[in-house]
């Protein structure tokens, strides 16, 4: 139904200047004689035919913002079902609140002032959740007496280009934060942001394959449940292991549409129905070698992905394997720096800095800290009979059984050659534990050892000194256990001397 206001509106009919543009083309084709097909055809059609042909959305609302005219292409931009269609209904009845608001209070302006918009853009949001980019003109519809009766808008839908504009944009964005040195979590973050702005109904993850590459642990997941992330955080990929498992395991894609269905989910389903999920699709995430992680996309609904879905997977894969890899390849750099290629130590200057950060502590806390100097007895001997590559193979197994021996917060490093020196720092520090410790460590170290199946022994001579007794410095300190040390070996060696005063 159209108000009393409309009815003097008049409608689109032969008067139309559409129709007199019509005319004067079949007058120039028929007088042309160019294609008398042509010229029948355009005589057959009606306005309302050649306005559904158009690609752009052409209507016209009344002053109440009803629609009383809507060509096909308009029609085609909404969710109305059922005999009708557009007419007499409202931008209220197929676009969010908001959208319907700023549209109805801007058309009333136009109609109110009588000054047409031309070309603005428009976003705006349908009741189905999709997202609509228009450039619109709108220009006020005036009856013969020149009274506003009504609103013209012709719109040409720009979703498709915004969309790949956004993209491009985020895109060139994300690559400015991997090149940055931006941490992996941000990026990875920005990341799900981007699809998930794109995406209507779906909520992204991205899960990380861990060094041992057996398990999968949380890299980027904001908007799912943070109780079904803790759950799921390092669980183990598998044939049967839910989208993302299953995907790392076959090193290809994995789509479930029906979750509650498919084979794959059977460990999983309960967990998945609690959290409502209902498809989930899951790709895997691919670096110069191997898979690195998973990227993946939960639904509420019985789905399969769309092409432009498949598109944003298939950029966010590629970006995620980017960032993850250089993240990777800082890691491997900052740890080349700071460790001992051959044993996988912390080599001198890491040891320096945590030892000098480690003192500067203890003297703001008023604690005590032990440090031992230690030295292989007679490596020498070791490389010259038996070779360098011997003597390295040696290096790595009583490093291996030296860092086997100490506690996660004591700090063991390689300072160069067979010497090694060790840093004890805890709350309750306990000089005659420490000492004890070492003992035990000593002993390690003397276990025979099986090389190129030969069983051999390698000895340690261990000198100790304590903060503050000994020294305030890691200078005085290191030197003091360096002493030590040498008296040790002057001792007999495989021995550990405290202060020049002989333990064991």
């Amino acid at each position: 139904m159209v108000d009393p206001v409309s009815q003097s509106m008049p409608m689109v009919s032969s008067h139309e200047p559409l129709e007199d543009l019509c005319a004067r083309l079949l007058r120039i084709s028929t007088e042309s004689e160019i294609d008398v097909d042509s010229a029948r055809l355009i005589r057959e059609l009606d306005t309302r035919t050649l306005l559904d042909q158009l690609p752009d959305l052409i209507y016209i609302k009344d002053r109440r913002g009803r629609f009383v005219f809507a060509n096909a292409a308009a029609s085609r931009h909404t969710v109305m079902v059922g005999e009708g269609g557009l007419i007499g209904r409202t931008d209220f009845d197929f676009l969010d609140h908001e959208s319907s608001r700023r549209l109805f209070l801007s058309e009333q302006e136009v109609m109110a002032s009588g000054i047409a918009l031309d070309a603005v853009e428009e976003r705006l949001r349908l009741v189905d959740g999709r997202l609509l980019w228009l450039t619109t003109t709108k220009t006020p519809l005036r009856d013969a007496s020149g009274q506003v009766v009504g609103l013209i808008g012709i719109s040409r839908d720009i979703t498709e280009s915004r969309r790949q504009d956004d993209l491009r944009r985020g895109h060139a964005r994300l690559l400015e934060m991997i090149a940055r040195g931006q941490p992996l979590n941000a990026v990875l973050d920005a990341l799900v942001a981007l699809v998930e702005a794109e995406l209507t109904g779906l909520t992204a993850s991205i899960l990380l394959l861990d060094d041992t590459g057996e398990h999968l642990r949380n890299g980027a997941s904001p908007h799912l449940p943070q109780a079904y992330m803790k759950l799921i955080d390092g669980f183990e990929i598998g044939p049967k292991r839910g989208s993302c498992g299953t995907a790392v395991w076959r090193r290809e894609a994995v789509v479930v549409s029906d979750i509650h269905l498919d084979p794959l989910w059977d460990d999983f389903r309960d967990l998945a129905i609690l959290f409502g999920f209902r498809s989930c699709w899951s790709t895997p995430i691919f670096g110069p070698d191997g898979v690195l992680g998973t990227f993946a996309l939960y639904s509420s609904g019985v789905r399969e992905p769309t092409p432009p879905e498949m598109e944003l997977t298939a950029m966010a894969t590629d970006i995620a394997g980017i960032a993850i890899e250089r993240a990777h390849s800082e890691a491997r750099v900052r740890h080349m720096a700071h460790h001992d290629p051959l044993t996988g130590l912390p080599n001198r200057a890491f040891f320096w800095a945590q030892f000098c950060r480690t003192l500067h502590e203890a003297q703001r806390e008023q604690r005590k800290v032990t440090v031992a100097y230690v030295d292989l007895d007679n490596f020498k001997a070791i490389n010259d009979t038996l070779g360098h590559a011997a003597g390295d193979e040696v290096l790595r197994s009583l490093a291996s059984r030296m860092g086997g021996s100490i506690r996660s917060s004591d700090l063991l490093a390689r300072l160069g050659g067979d010497e090694f020196a060790i840093v004890f720092t805890s709350p309750r520090h306990d000089r005659i534990g420490v000492i004890r410790r070492l003992e035990e460590l000593r002993a390690a170290v003397a276990r025979p050892l099986v090389l190129e199946g030969h069983s051999m022994t390698a000895t340690c001579s261990m000198g100790v000194a304590f903060y503050p007794q000994d020294g305030s410095t890691p200078e005085a300190l290191l030197a003091r256990a360096d002493k030590a040390m040498y008296e040790a070996k002057s001792m007999g060696r495989d021995t550990l001397r405290v202060s020049a005063v002989e333990v064991s």
